[in-house]
């Protein structure tokens, strides 16, 4: 399974996002929290922003809505650019409909669990998903503390993929860090969203590297990888 790393702009520099996304060209994709001071306690972007990202990038994006009603405003998104769209469990009122309206204006289908969300109710879904993305932190802001009781999630949800078996990708995004990396990948992940320890680094890109060389080197030996 190949390791992703998706540098979050979320702890970027506002006033120089062109900069900043050309400062990870090496990463897989560039993670952007769209957030709208109703299903979380931030605001943050939208549509415009998303649409000069696209223009400024050849890293592609990947969008996560933390806002209320995503059946409404996701295939905006896909319009602006972005090559994947992960919306919340705890938003969509149609999230198969919503699933398959993405993946039919050509953008891959993500669903988001907060971490109070189990993963459970929601394994007939998976086959109408691309990748599912587990909160390692209660959404809304960057730089929180990894969240090390998500560990036990994210391997039951590894075991649903394979139990259905699909190639589905499985993201982390919450505190992920050199320090909380490894544990994620030996859990079942494969997808890393790094916030601050992408854009606080002295080497934004040389970060984005050593991330990758750390999840790598854990995949390997990791048991569901070995499986797979």
């Amino acid at each position: 399974m190949a390791v992703q790393i998706n540098p979050s702009i979320l702890s970027a520099d506002f006033a120089r996002l062109a900069e900043e996304a050309q400062a990870v060209e090496g990463a897989d994709w560039l993670h952007v929290d769209v957030m709208d001071n109703h299903f979380v306690p931030n605001l943050t972007l939208g549509v415009p922003i998303v649409e000069s990202l696209a223009r400024a990038t050849d890293t592609p994006l990947d969008c996560h809505l933390m806002i209320e009603d995503p059946d409404r405003w996701a295939p905006q998104y896909v319009e602006a650019g972005a090559g994947s769209v992960t919306f919340h469990a705890e938003a969509a009122a149609a999230p198969v409909r919503l699933a398959r309206e993405i993946r039919a204006k050509g953008a891959r289908a993500s669903m988001a669990l907060k971490p109070a969300t189990p993963i459970e109710p929601y394994e007939d879904l998976l086959p109408e998903l691309d990748m599912l993305l587990i909160m390692t932190v209660e959404p809304g802001f960057g730089g929180q503390a990894f969240l090390d009781i998500m560990l036990p999630k994210i391997r039951r949800t590894r075991d649903l993929i394979g139990k259905h078996g699909l190639e589905m990708w499985l993201q982390v995004d919450g505190g992920v860090s050199a320090e909380t990396i490894e544990r994620c990948a030996e859990a079942g992940a494969d997808v890393f969203v790094a916030g601050s320890a992408v854009y606080g680094a002295k080497d934004p890109a040389d970060a984005v590297r050593s991330l990758r060389t750390q999840a790598e080197a854990k995949t390997v030996s990791s048991a569901w990888a070995c499986g797979h």
